[in-house]
């Protein structure tokens, strides 16, 4: 009776310890995705002007040098702290958001981009690994799968509220959305500020009871230590489906208004499939209990496939039902796959190694754009996308191997566990 007590005194402890963690995490994560703009920016940019495939340069140039800048930000958030690093990187992108309500200069919008990819690459690994940290240091990882869903849901439903707000707001002027997305982005920094303590690599393996501390000089050491396979495997993979997601939910909006919808309907359809996006990964810890990560993600590739597909029909509330029944999915994917990779990565350089495997699908992102902006320049917006389900394929053919062989990624975790049993 009394070793049930503890057990469960013990787990209310770490219970109580998560939330302390997770609360002003949360508050972040609302605040942080109030983006007004999100939505509706490509159309912006085509009032700007610019035409379908300046705006796939753009959003290429956006992910490429959000990518070449995840090394260094990842190594300057482990070394000087990754509350810092986030809060730069916010700060960078709410200043970038307004230059961009206030400037009309295709030359000037390339060099916003620029700076708000490197924003994007500031906050990008930071963020997951101060919170993973965070939990660490409290004893608190088992429910991390759970956390990150509920973190990744509040997000994600807040982007699809901000959005249904932006449309509106844009009827006053597109200055207001701009302004009032860079100002969440502020507040989002004080949350962090004044209720998230700072943590730098260092100090996150200093606090893992037990753990090994490896005498590697670098993270580049510390990745060929670790890149498995299986792991580089799943990175890539990761990485082509997040190549389609991404531009396919941008995109659409281009798509459903050459389709025949108009701004206010685009708005809200793309509202509507952020909620189905954000919602859906609270399945992310029954998932991975009942099915895992293995099979997730080609059933994720697959339903991208699909959507693609459906699209290329030209049918409007076709294209529509696809984006909100299909689009929610590999959101549950995403949420499995971080789990993955931060239990395969040691703490000391957490944030730079995730910030490589960022780069790697920022990269794939970024030709993503430039591929899909092209199909659709070339054949049309619907045609386009059809022919741009060949990448989620592609992925899936990468992973069958992975699949039938039944690898998988070992996680620093488990070869503690090995260390100890021997």
């Amino acid at each position: 009776m009394t070793s049930t007590t503890e057990a469960l005194d013990g787990s209310a402890a770490v219970d109580d310890a998560a939330r302390s963690v997770t609360r002003p995490f949360y508050v972040y994560a609302v605040l942080a995705n109030t983006l007004f703009q999100r939505g509706v920016f490509v159309l912006f940019l085509y009032q700007r002007g610019f035409s379908v495939g300046q705006v796939a340069l753009l959003q290429t140039l956006l992910y490429l040098v959000s990518g070449l800048a995840e090394l260094p930000t990842g190594v300057i958030a482990d070394r000087i702290g990754r509350r810092a690093s986030i809060v730069i990187g916010q700060m960078l992108i709410a200043g970038c958001l307004l230059g961009q309500a206030g400037f009309s200069n295709y030359w000037v919008f390339l060099a916003l981009f620029i700076g708000q990819g490197v924003g994007m690459a500031c906050v990008s690994g930071s963020d997951t690994a101060l919170l993973y940290d965070l939990l660490v240091r409290r004893g608190a990882t088992a429910g991390y799968v759970k956390i990150k869903s509920r973190f990744t849901m509040l997000g994600t439903v807040t982007s699809g509220v901000a959005i249904v707000v932006g449309g509106q707001l844009q009827q006053i002027s597109w200055g207001v959305v701009y302004v009032g997305s860079a100002a969440c982005l502020v507040l989002a920094v004080v949350v962090l500020m004044s209720r998230v303590p700072e943590i730098r690599g260092a100090d996150a393996v200093d606090e893992q009871d037990g753990a090994e501390v490896h005498g590697d000089a670098t993270a580049w050491r510390a990745m060929l230590r670790v890149a498995t396979p299986a792991l580089v495997t799943l990175v890539v993979v990761s990485g082509l489906m997040h190549a389609t997601l991404t531009p396919y939910i941008i995109f659409t909006q281009k798509t459903l208004s050459d389709q025949g919808a108009g701004t206010v309907l685009v708005s809200v359809v793309i509202a509507a499939g952020f909620f189905a996006g954000g919602l859906t990964p609270l399945l992310s810890d029954r998932a991975d209990r009942r099915i895992g990560y293995r099979v997730i993600v080609p059933v994720s590739l697959l339903t991208l496939a699909v959507a693609l597909g459906l699209s290329g029909l030209g049918l409007v509330w076709v294209t529509i039902a696809a984006f909100l029944v299909l689009v929610g999915i590999p959101e549950i994917t995403a949420v499995l796959v971080d789990n993955v990779f931060n239990e395969a990565v040691p703490s000391r350089h957490r944030a730079s190694l995730l910030s490589m495997i960022a780069f790697v699908e920022s990269a794939l992102i970024g030709t993503g754009y430039l591929v899909l902006g092209a199909l659709m320049d070339g054949l049309g917006s619907s045609v386009g996308m059809a022919t741009y389900a060949a990448v989620p394929l592609l992925a899936c053919l990468l992973w069958l191997p992975v699949l039938f062989r039944g690898a998988q990624v070992t996680t620093e975790i488990e070869k503690r566990a090995d260390q100890k049993a021997s």
